[in-house]
């Protein structure tokens, strides 16, 4: 009995333990979804801006589908992919969900058999968990990045996927280029996207060339860069890519810190549930030794007590 209430009470110390535990991790990722959350909404005035400088841009140089992403690459078909998921584990189906995505929407992409079209893919990925699914995918994964554990951390990210996919660019490599990642829908929920950044879609171009100016004073594009106004083009367009590259990186950590928020509430419910039976349990057994000590008791008087009423009646 003893050896029972003792493992009982061993096992009520390591549950709430685990509780404290699992606790400290919801509010860890509560207050991470915020601020990924806040910089997506700080980013919105940039990109406006962005948008805009781009507007004049389009409006004013006539043909730049060479500075836009019509690449080298453009007859090969090769299609350029970025894939963000994460290092850490406890997200539930969060890798999943993206990679599964990513393969489903690459393989609509080719014309060739898929066993064929593997050679005409490079795909990046952010973070071990989902490079290793992607892999088993059958993938052509090139390239891995580490997962930033804060806001800080994104845009050092950024710019070493800029630098490596404009490598492959240049080379004539790919002639587009997608984004892969889950973005945020509603509370601890969210669902996986496509975002393709190049080259850059004609509908969207049309748009900002023909959207009104805010003010009545039309800006002029000035050659701030070399290249005049092809080399202003190609300053906004790596800003847009930037931007693009951000939101998407951020978007994906608010993604995972609410599916690992989404996991640590199930196992939250799970240790109540398992605490609350463990407890039961443990005064079920502790009211049944002091039970039986009462009867031992009471045996015991009713033992010694015997003789003597028996020599009374003597």
């Amino acid at each position: 009995m003893s050896d029972t209430t003792a493992g009982l009470r061993h096992k009520l110390k390591s549950a709430g333990d685990l509780q404290s535990v699992v606790r400290t991790m919801k509010s860890l990722a509560a207050s991470s979804i915020v601020q990924y959350e806040q910089s997506v909404s700080a980013l919105g005035d940039y990109a406006r801006t962005v948008e805009l400088g781009l507007s004049v841009c389009f409006r004013d140089i006539g043909n730049a589908d060479a500075l836009i992403g019509a690449a080298k690459g453009a007859d090969a078909g090769v299609t350029g992919a970025v894939v963000f998921g994460s290092d850490q584990g406890l997200v539930g189906q969060f890798n999943d969900l993206v990679a599964d995505h990513a393969v489903q929407t690459l393989q609509g992409l080719t014309d060739s058999p898929w066993d064929q079209s593997r050679s005409q893919l490079r795909v990046w990925a952010v973070g071990e968990r989902v490079q290793a699914r992607l892999a088993d995918a059958g993938l052509p994964v090139v390239g891995l990045f580490n997962v930033p554990s804060s806001v800080a951390g994104i845009t050092p990210l950024v710019g070493e996927i800029l630098v490596e996919t404009e490598a492959h660019q240049r080379q004539g490599e790919f002639s587009a280029l997608h984004l892969f990642y889950n973005r945020p829908t509603s509370a601890a929920v969210y669902t996986p996207v496509d975002q393709r950044l190049l080259p850059l879609d004609d509908a969207w171009r049309r748009s900002l060339a023909e959207a009104p100016w805010p003010t009545n004073n039309l800006p002029e594009v000035i050659g701030g860069y070399s290249g005049g106004e092809t080399g202003t083009l190609r300053a906004l367009i790596r800003e847009y890519l930037f931007v693009s590259l951000f939101r998407a990186c951020a978007e994906s950590l608010a993604s995972e810190n609410a599916s690992r928020l989404a996991a640590m509430q199930r196992a939250d419910k799970n240790i109540e549930d398992l605490l609350e039976t463990l407890n039961e349990t443990f005064h079920r057994l502790r009211q049944s030794g002091i039970d039986e000590e009462l009867f031992d008791v009471i045996a015991g008087f009713e033992a010694l007590a015997g003789p003597r009423r028996s020599e009374q009646r003597r």
